[in-house]
């Protein structure tokens, strides 16, 4: 696979998976953590905020990784 054509692809899941994220992460914060107290709320949303880090810098190490060939095609 070229890696413009992983890039394409990269750029897809990484939209569509923080969109997904975002969702969730507001589902769980507007049900689980509106009635806890703040010193609870403060790192959760920290956790929150930072967790999709992984995931991303995975699919951008998977788009930036080089051809098998060296990228020459032939």
């Amino acid at each position: 696979m070229g890696i413009r054509t992983r890039k394409f692809f990269g750029v897809i899941a990484t939209v569509t998976f923080l969109c997904l994220y975002c969702l969730v992460a507001m589902v769980i914060g507007a049900r689980l953590l509106i009635d806890v107290p703040g010193w609870v709320q403060l790192p959760a949303f920290v956790a929150l905020g930072i967790a999709w880090l992984p995931v991303v810098m995975k699919i951008i190490r998977w788009m930036e990784r080089p051809e098998p060939d060296g990228g020459q095609s032939s």
